[in-house]
């Protein structure tokens, strides 16, 4: 990518929406800065001179949220070549293409953290209103149907074995609450996280098969790449515990969903809790959603309104970092870095700190 003049003003745009006025409010407070929002139908006459000279895009983490054209991707790049920064709205990242953006010397960061809390309450809500059959229960009572309680028995979670799947932020938060409240033992199958750091959130690292065949509830916490795409596939369900339950606030794809729908309804899998799809939001008559044994959320584990609100402040001040020559603290793409400094010099000028 060809390097642009030595210029002063740092330019950032976003298309839709980000995760919190905050951001504008801090963003837009930059002397230096000009910040620019886009819809996804503007007139090409109107983004496509911000996107050649912007230096930092703040982009949705969810694809359903912008049009292909404007994901992070090796295109978009050749169209912005003066682009030192691509930021997530949350913790996911696959509406970017890392490795593209590494040997450009674009940086990634994401704002994982954030919503931590949000997620994890939400993934241990889904595993007591599966389990205690509560959504199935309410369906039932407003349909005005005579309710046989015998027939809506349900499981207590005190105790069992909890399986997480990708123990970092948000997986180590539902860790220590499941631990906290339920007395829960937890496994966790995470290849870049060392037993020692596992056990200090209170679980045991496992492999995944062994995961699979002795947790009562497996919940998904890892982001989707290259690696866990399609990891829950019709041989993963069939190596779960019989009457396991499935539980997934990460994102979409990484369970194949007809995979899902043969286990649950051959009984392998005794509920599902599900906030992510693939592609988002699913039809109405997806076949997932015909079974009153899947509790199902449009994608909103995350949201409530401290998280949005962190997730804004948290974006606009790693933006501002890195438009300054900081380092950033949830940078992505490390390998970036060299290459990131001279690039920067060449389009902003000297400034880049390289402090971790």
């Amino acid at each position: 990518m060809a390097d642009a003049p030595l210029n002063s003003s740092k330019t950032v745009y976003y298309i839709n929406r980000v995760a919190h006025p905050v951001f504008l409010e801090t963003v837009g407070a930059e002397p230096d800065i000009e910040l620019h929002g886009f819809t996804s139908d503007s007139p090409e006459g109107e983004i496509g001179p911000v996107m050649a000279a912007a230096h930092a895009y703040q982009i949705d983490s969810t694809r359903a949220n912008i049009p292909e054209k404007y994901w992070g991707s090796e295109a978009l790049l050749t169209r912005s070549p003066n682009l030192l920064l691509l930021s997530t709205n949350g913790a996911g990242y696959d509406t970017i293409d890392v490795d593209a953006c590494t040997r450009a010397g674009v940086l990634v960061v994401n704002q994982s953290g954030a919503n931590r809390e949000a997620v994890a309450e939400h993934a241990l809500g889904l595993i007591l209103t599966a389990s205690k059959r509560i959504t199935e229960t309410d369906r039932v009572m407003r349909r005005g149907e005579k309710v046989n309680r015998e027939g809506f028995i349900g499981d207590e979670v005190a105790g069992k074995t909890l399986g997480v799947i990708g123990i970092g932020n948000t997986g180590s938060t539902l860790t220590k609450m499941a631990v906290a409240a339920l007395s829960m033992p937890v496994l966790a199958y995470d290849p870049f996280v060392d037993a020692e750091t596992i056990a200090s959130y209170g679980a045991t690292k496992v492999e995944f098969d062994e995961l699979l065949s002795r947790a009562d509830y497996v919940s998904v916490h890892c982001p989707r790449t290259e690696l866990s795409a399609n990891m829950f596939d019709a041989a993963a369900f069939a190596k779960m515990k019989a009457g396991a339950y499935f539980i997934s606030t990460a994102r979409g794809g990484i369970h194949d969903e007809a995979a899902l729908y043969e286990a649950l309804v051959g009984g392998q899998i005794k509920a599902a809790g599900l906030d992510v799809w693939d592609p988002e939001p699913p039809e109405p008559d997806h076949p997932l959603l015909s079974l009153d044994n899947v509790i199902a959320s449009p994608h909103t584990a995350g949201l409530t309104f401290t998280a949005r609100e962190r997730l804004g402040q948290w974006a606009a001040e790693q933006m501002i970092d890195v438009l300054n020559g900081k380092r950033p603290p949830r940078l992505i793409n490390p390998d970036a870095w060299a290459l990131f400094e001279e690039r920067y010099e060449k389009l902003l000028g000297p400034g880049v700190d390289a402090a971790e």
